[in-house]
């Protein structure tokens, strides 16, 4: 039923086109209804002792990504920086920079909220453009 072509370096099966072979190379889909509960029930073999999972954990807030809470990633670093006046530099398409000033407010997993100390704007910026970070080192005399 299948051949292997010569010079078939991968060693893949191919299927064999010769009209003389009618058979199916698979077995039909049976057809299910809408009211058939048959594909719900358990799997053979499956035991059926405990078919609830009891936790005693009490989770008040779902578990979040972590990439936000690992310094090792660039959100989990600027995380560590929020209330901080930052500068951010960011790349434009292939060759266009162009630098951004503020208070870190937030930090998302694609995102960062910058606010501006001329206008209190709240700028966001998309975290996969940005090139390079400047914290300040003296924070008391930057003006807020």
């Amino acid at each position: 039923m299948f051949i292997s072509p010569p010079n078939n370096f991968n060693q893949s099966p191919m299927w064999n086109t010769d009209s003389s072979s009618l058979e199916t190379p698979m077995t039909p889909m049976p057809k299910f209804g809408m009211n058939d509960d048959s594909r719900q029930g358990p799997m053979p073999g499956a035991s059926t002792a405990s078919q609830t999972p009891t936790t005693t954990q009490d989770f008040d807030l779902g578990p979040t990504s972590p990439i936000v809470n690992n310094p090792l990633y660039n959100q989990g670093w600027l995380k560590s920086q929020i209330g901080k006046y930052i500068r951010v530099d960011f790349l434009l398409g292939t060759n266009t920079f162009q630098d951004r000033q503020g208070l870190l407010q937030e930090v998302g997993i694609s995102f960062i909220v910058l606010k501006e100390s001329s206008t209190n704007n709240l700028i966001m910026c998309d975290i996969y453009s940005i090139k390079f970070v400047t914290v300040f080192g003296n924070q008391n005399q930057i003006p807020r």
